[in-house]
Parts: structure tokens; sequence; C-alpha cells
């Protein structure tokens, strides 16, 4: 405390404007021309080739270090570990994306690969994510609704679905909108847009997947019960949806609903087991796969097949970007907000640097170059992501290994998951989505940190549900940034005082012992003073100095003072040269041009200015 005591201060300068300030310091008046700075970029070397080939190539750079005797273990082990797991959840997102679910395990592969090669966090694991897959099923629905593939047979009376022609032309639209969300992320990259994702506050983020994961709740319910609502679209969709299903509930299939209940508390029990012993098990129980290759009944399940064999490349459908031109945008910014997000931390424990670029152009290839392959949109899985680094993962050699288990498993033993019942892979996403589910419990902790964030998160929350993934995105997102302009524009006024015997200043009206400084006021405000506060800083300026400075002559227009300003502090002298409410106009627009000095409050030996 000792080292905070007020300090006698004594400072003398210049009050110096800008074209004093650009005379002292000789202002160069040579500007370099715009065809000079393209001649200079445009400029070519070894040195920067090779800069610039590391850069947009990262697999380059670390590979050729890459450590067998420190990583490769580490690698195995979370690979094999990673690959299991993505297995189920694979084929289950695949349902979300209202495709067969052996695209999801093409989605889990071909994406992979080109990820460790352009990409530059070594944690994530990429590939199929719930939030991204019901974003795809909702376009594929939409679409390619069962309505259009159904007929109606004469001989039994009664409509039928050609299942084969439908999931052929829902393929089309997936593939064409994840090619096409491929295309934005790297055209965001190349322009070096990925400062975007500051825009995406963790408080959006975190309610939109919470909001994103009812939907996809919600979408698995009837598998869970064995029935077949008919399908809404757009705005309250899921409102609708929930009402239906409780409407037909009593025509529940109880052999389907008794599979998906024994599957979810097993699936519950051995995440808890897992749980119990993770600090003595070196890897994860997979509990879930011999809940799939188990042998089921069909005649009580709602069963499908799963074919083993890899596409052939096709160009996606060039005639459908034009009608998935605004879902294909959504899913890559949703889907890239995820994965920096999830990035970032990985990388700010281990010390290493995730490249926001970079991973734009990566998650861009990823998903452009996999749609030629038949994939669907892919992101980073945190459920995934964690197991990776829980288990050893060191570098993205780690996701390699993963995707070859699953090449493995797609080619050699794709048949051990024949008759697979949908029901189990809808449990299984009800268990895996438990960690988003937990995000409810930001709401009272951002209760008590910050309001308006709490505010973001749960408008956020409530315009995904209501208005569906993709207009709850742009909602939520025009929400935020009005929350940004308010907080700007009606900022928090304090006035500042002195704790005594020290040189700290805290809000008068937060603190009993702080004491108001006799002859200096000293204004404080929370916001960056611009056009659209300016009127209301001049306000509440004027109205502090007022009540305050015991000088309520200054409110008149003839009162002659001069300004200065000391970072967020203002100090105001008297001076014969003009008046106070036209230097307070003054200031609001050219206050980035005024000179800043250190913001301490120097103890002036005789006539102490007014500070605001």
């Amino acid at each position: 405390m000792a080292e905070r005591r007020r300090m006698s201060y004594s400072v003398h300068r210049d009050v110096l404007d800008e074209v004093a300030v650009d005379e002292m310091a000789e202002k160069s008046e040579s500007k370099t021309s715009l065809c000079e700075k393209v001649r200079r970029s445009m400029r070519c070397s070894g040195a920067r080739t090779k800069s610039c080939l590391l850069g947009s190539v990262p697999v380059v750079s670390w590979l050729p270090r890459y450590s067998i005797k420190e990583n490769a273990l580490g690698d195995l082990v979370s690979g094999i570990s990673v690959g299991i797991m993505q297995l189920p959840q694979g084929m289950a997102y695949a349902l979300l994306a209202a495709v067969p679910p052996v695209f999801g395990l093409y989605s889990s592969f071909y994406p992979v690969l080109i990820y460790f090669i352009f990409g530059t966090s070594k944690h994530i694991s990429v590939g199929t994510y719930a939030v991204m897959s019901v974003m795809i099923g909702g376009v594929t629905e939409r679409l390619a609704p069962e309505s259009d593939f159904t007929t109606w047979d004469n001989v039994t009376n009664s409509s039928i679905v050609d299942i084969a022609a439908r999931d052929a032309e829902r393929i089309r639209v997936a593939v064409a909108v994840t090619f096409l969300s491929g295309l934005f992320q790297i055209l965001l990259g190349l322009v070096q847009f990925g400062f975007v994702v500051t825009y995406l506050s963790d408080p959006l983020v975190r309610g939109y997947t919470t909001g994103a994961a009812i939907h996809v709740i919600v979408s698995q319910l009837k598998y869970t019960f064995g029935i077949n609502p008919p399908r809404y679209s757009g705005p309250l969709s899921l409102i609708y949806t929930v009402l239906e299903i409780c409407y037909i509930i009593p025509e529940t299939n109880i052999g389907t609903l008794v599979v998906s209940i024994v599957t979810i508390i097993s699936l519950i029990l051995a995440k808890e087991l897992n749980a119990y012993l993770s600090k003595k098990l070196p890897v994860p129980i997979p509990v879930e796969l011999p809940l799939t290759v188990c042998p089921y009944k069909p005649p009580l399940t709602v069963c499908l097949s799963l074919q083993t064999s890899l596409q052939p490349p096709v160009f996606p459908a060039a005639s459908l970007f034009g009608r998935v031109i605004g879902d294909a945008f959504a899913l890559a910014v949703v889907g890239y907000g995820i994965a920096i997000s999830l990035g970032r931390i990985f990388a700010l424990k281990y010390g290493y640097k995730v490249d926001s670029n970079q991973e734009l152009i990566a998650l861009g290839l990823s998903n452009s170059f996999g749609a030629i392959f038949q994939c669907f949109a892919i992101s980073c899985s945190m459920s995934r992501s964690l197991v990776q680094e829980s288990t050893g993962g060191r570098t993205q050699v780690a996701g390699v290994l993963s995707a070859v288990v699953i090449l493995f498993i797609t080619l050699w033993i794709g048949r051990l998951f024949e008759d697979l019942p949908k029901a189990v892979l809808a449990a299984i996403i009800y268990v895996n989505l438990h960690g988003i589910m937990k995000q409810f419990l930001d709401i009272p902790a951002l209760w008590k940190s910050n309001r308006v964030d709490m505010v973001v998160w749960v408008v956020t929350f409530i315009l995904t549900v209501l208005l569906n993934p993709d207009l709850g995105l742009a909602a939520s997102i025009g929400f935020s940034m009005l929350t940004v302009i308010f907080r700007t524009q009606l900022p928090k006024y304090s006035l500042l005082g002195q704790l005594p015997d020290t040189d700290i200043y805290k809000p008068l009206e937060d603190y009993n012992q702080v004491r108001h400084v006799p002859g200096i006021v000293i204004f404080r405000s929370s916001a960056t003073l611009y056009f659209a506060n300016a009127e209301m800083y001049q306000d509440a300026l004027g109205e502090k100095v007022r009540k305050h400075s015991g000088m309520p002559h200054l409110h008149t227009e003839t009162t002659p003072i001069t300004i200065r300003l000391f970072h967020s502090f203002l100090v105001i002298n008297s001076s014969p040269q003009t008046s106070f409410l036209t230097l307070i106009t003054k200031l609001t627009r050219l206050s980035t041009e005024t000179d800043i000095v250190p913001d301490v409050i120097p103890q002036f030996p005789s006539s102490p200015p007014l500070f605001i």
C-alpha cells in the first residue's frame, strides 16, 4: 500500500495542437503512390516465396520437424480413439443432414486429410458436427422434400416414397451447399477477413449452438419414438413439430422406444464411468462402438443399410448454387466461428498460434474439396477435440490417423453396421449433446458478470429456436451489433474521486471512502468518443461540470476556457480565446486528432485546472 501513496507531481509542458506536433516532428511529405505499393507487393524473391509457401501450406513447416520419439505414441493412441468415436458420430450426424449414414463417414475422412495439410490448430478434431449437420438437413429437406418423391400405389392403396431418388437428390443439395460454403470461406480467407470472428462474441456463439442443439434434439424425436410426423419449415417450425409429435405420440413404437431408452442409459453410465476412471484409463471406453454393432431385431426398429465403398469425384450441381447461397454463407460463418473459437482455446493453453485467415482457407478447402467426393459441411467437434487432447494427441497427425481408422471401417468392416437402428444413432446424438446443453449454466454466470452479454446469449438462443439456425444466426448477429451500438451510445459516465493518501482514483458513486478533489472534477466515459455519442457526451459533460465544479457560469456561451485531452480525462483552463460549448463541439469532432499525454492527475502548485 505504501507504494501507492499519493506522490507530488509537477507537470510543466506546452499545450500542442496537431499543427505544432507536425512541425516539431517534421512530418514527412513523401507518400508512396498506389502504383508503387502494387509494384512492391508483386515483387518476388526467394525469401518471400518461401514465406508464402510456409504460410499457405503449414504442414511443410512443421512436418519435417516432427519428433517421432515425443509425439508418435500420443498421436497414435489419440488417432485411434478419435477414429472409433468419430464412426458412430459420423453416421448419426448424417441423419441430421438427411443423407444416408455412409456419407457421414466420407465427411469424417476427406476433409480431415485436407485440414492436416492446410490447418494450423494442433488439437481440434475436424469432421461432422451436430449444429452444421442440422443446418444442412434444413436445406436438404426444404429443397428435396419427401412429398416430391411420393407416388400412389394402386395395388396396396397407399403412398410409396422412392427412397433412392429422394436420397440422391438430397445428396446433390448437401454437396452443392457444402461446396459453396467452402468457396465463401476460401474467399474470406484470401481477403484477410479472419478478423470477422471478433464480431461473433462468445455469448453469441454459445447461445447459438445451444439453440441449434434444441433443433437437433427435436429432429431426432421421431426416431426415438418410431413415429413419422410431417415436416415443417420456416420460422416457428420447431414449435409446430413439437406440437405434432405430442399429437401423434400415442402411435409410438414401444420396441423402438425401449431400444432408445436402454441405449441412452448405457451411454450415460459409460460416460460417467469414463469420467470417474479418466486418470486411470489411458483411453476412454468406446462404448458407442459395441452399441452400433450389436444385433437388433428389425421388426422392433426402423433400420437402414450401410454400403461400404468410396464415391468417385463428381463436381457439384452449379444449378443449385443460386438456391442455397444464403444457407452456404451461414454455414461458412458458423463453421468457422466454432472451429476458430475452440482452436484458440487450445492454442492459448499450449502456447502456439492459430492463424485465423489460414483457418478460413483450410476449412474452405476441406469443404469444397470434400464436396467433390460427396461430403457435407464440417467443422470441429468439442467432444472429439477434448478426447484428442486428453489421450495425448499433440499434432495434426492424430487427425490423419483417425481418418485412416474411418477408411478401414468404411472399406472392410462396414458390413458389421448393416441394419443399424436409427434409434441407436439418435441416442448417441442426445448423449453427445450433453456438453452443449451444459451451456445453459452460462446464464447465471453472465448475470453476475455482464448482463448485456447475458441478454445477447438469451436473445440469440430464443431467435435460433424460433427462427431456425439460418435466420436465427442473421438475426442474432444483428442484435449483437445493436448492443455494441447501444453500449457506445449509452456509456456510463462517472465522476472520479481520490482514495485518501494515494494516487488512486475511483468512481465516487461506487466507493464510500473515495473523496472529491477540491477544485477538480474528473469525468470518465466508458465508451470512446465519436459522432454517434458526441451530443450525449456533451450534455453529460456540461451537466457534471455545472453540478460539481463550483463554476455554474460554465453553462454560458461567454465563459473563456481551453480544453486538453488526457486519455479519458479533459483538462479545462481559463483562456480568453474561446467558449466552453464551442470547444466541446470541436472536441467531439476532432477527438481522434487531439494530443495524448499520460493519464496522471498532477499536483498543481496553484490554480488547479478542471479535469474532466
